[in-house]
């Protein structure tokens, strides 16, 4: 990936609707250029897709929370993934060094379905007990440079 790439990236970015030849000027190209470097990109797996960034409260979703998972023994990656996939209130989780074993992110729309959900994960096998925090506000929230 060279500094044109980056620099496309960035306008896709500001804006994933922006037309080949909107870009194309900023950077300095033709919208066939831009277009076969966008094609590239998602090719070689640089670009992993398109996406839209909707507000959770738009959608129902306001309450969020973040969740410290604490297994009993092991439990392998895979097993942690299969168990939070069945929980559609976990929109991220990950495995983390530090005393628990995974963090999680949880949407919900309202306090009662939060603590619904976080039952079916306390429920699962070999959980041991959650950590939770619901978050107030947001002070800083950065897109990836």
């Amino acid at each position: 990936m060279d500094a044109t790439d980056r620099r496309i990236i960035e306008q896709l970015r500001d804006n994933a609707r922006a037309g080949y030849a909107d870009i194309g000027d900023v950077v300095g190209l033709s919208a066939s250029a831009v277009k076969r470097r966008i094609d590239r990109l998602v090719e070689s797996g640089a670009i992993r897709g398109f996406t839209v960034q909707v507000d959770p409260a738009a959608e129902g979703v306001g309450v969020e929370a973040y969740v410290e998972l604490y297994c009993r023994g092991t439990v392998a990656p895979e097993e942690l993934q299969a168990i939070l996939q069945t929980v559609p209130e976990v929109v991220y989780a990950g495995t983390v060094s530090g005393q628990a074993d995974a963090i999680l992110h949880m949407r919900a729309h309202s306090i009662p379905a939060l603590e619904t959900a976080l039952e079916k994960v306390r429920q699962a096998p070999n959980v041991d007990h959650t950590r939770s925090s619901i978050l107030l506000s947001r002070l800083v929230h950065r897109r990836i440079l």
